[in-house]
């Protein structure tokens, strides 16, 4: 495998920068997407069962069905990548939009009258008091969308976009078991890097949840 990476540097970390492109641009646009979102699934509990449906309807779609149609829907060449960041960002939303409504549902009724008592109005008691609150079961919806798009990205070299993913089936084609490991060593590295930075990320701003282990 050394040996294997030696001769091959160049392309292995092409394909693990367009890996990390393509897996970690869907969630950043997911998530901002998201957020208004969930949030409505909140503020009018009408359209909270109708979100969570249509999430788990669009999480359920295999993913390269997905990769196959998009190019038709949106226009594109089959090997672009748009279709790749297109397909995991409606991923990425389907699963943090109940993530955030269901964060936001957790949040303690009082501590929202208590705020709103003190005079927050409602923007400012969303970003201020219950997005905070909200913030670790937002961010334990995060770690599990980030892990599931650097997996899903592999498939895209099915249709020969995929980063880490053409290493698989360039192993496969030849037979070569070196660039299967290869990919398979950097994509669980990738998504355990990915995780504890979210895990450090979320410890960062929500600093009250260490008290309250630690008191417990």
């Amino acid at each position: 495998m050394i040996t294997y990476l030696s001769n091959n540097g160049d392309a292995v970390l092409a394909a693990l920068r367009q890996h990390i492109a393509l897996a970690l641009i869907p969630v950043l646009i997911g998530f901002v997407l998201a957020l208004p979102i969930g949030y409505l699934g909140v503020r009018f509990p009408w359209l909270y069962h109708p979100l969570v449906n249509t999430c788990g309807m669009l999480y359920s779609i295999p993913s390269l069905a997905l990769f196959v149609f998009l190019p038709v829907l949106l226009g594109t060449k089959i090997l672009s990548p748009l279709n790749i960041v297109v397909a995991l960002t409606i991923y990425t939303v389907a699963l943090l939009a109940r993530t955030v409504a269901d964060g936001l549902k957790s949040v303690d009724p009082l501590v929202v009258q208590s705020a709103t008592a003190m005079g927050y109005r409602r923007l400012r008691r969303l970003t201020d008091v219950e997005l905070p609150v909200a913030l670790p079961v937002i961010l334990a919806g995060l770690r599990v969308a980030t892990v599931a798009n650097i997996s899903l990205v592999s498939v895209g070299a099915l249709i020969g976009v995929g980063g880490l993913g053409q290493l698989f089936t360039r192993g496969f084609q030849l037979f070569y078991v070196e660039p299967i490991l290869v990919g398979i060593i950097l994509s669980v590295l990738l998504a355990a890097a990915a995780d504890l930075v979210i895990v450090l990320l979320g410890r960062l701003v929500t600093p009250w949840t260490r008290f309250q282990g630690a008191a417990s």
